[in-house]
């Protein structure tokens, strides 16, 4: 079972940054395929960035976001540049096992279909 903690949300105004981390226990993440994912009240979970043996951004973050993971602390990061208000949401940290790695892939797409998630962290963004 992988269990995932989120940490680093908070609230920040438009053009600022923020970097989320994600400690992970039970899997070594260079075993897993990693990701974030958001969702904003009165919407369906979407994928936003992911990193296997490449990374993964969705169009709406592209440029903005980076994912990136320290294998020797088993953490992943997600630092977020440029933020906007509609990147307001609940952010998740994911994981899926590696045999799934299109998970990973279909981010690019948007889409969540990661196995475990973290609680969440709250993301404000402020015009």
């Amino acid at each position: 079972q992988v269990q995932l903690q989120e940490s680093g949300g908070g609230s920040v105004q438009s053009g600022g940054s923020l970097r989320l981390s994600c400690t992970a226990s039970g899997y070594s993440i260079s075993d897993l395929c990693m990701g974030w994912s958001r969702q904003a009240p009165g919407k369906e979970r979407e994928g936003v960035a992911a990193i296997g043996r490449e990374a993964y951004y969705s169009d709406s973050v592209k440029g903005r976001f980076t994912i990136s993971q320290d294998r020797a602390n088993n953490t992943l990061y997600l630092q977020m540049d440029n933020l906007k208000p509609e990147d307001t949401a609940t952010y998740y940290c994911a994981a899926d096992q590696r045999s799934r790695m299109w998970v990973c892939r279909a981010v690019a797409a948007g889409r969540a279909d990661f196995t475990y998630s973290g609680q969440g962290t709250q993301v404000t963004v402020s015009s």
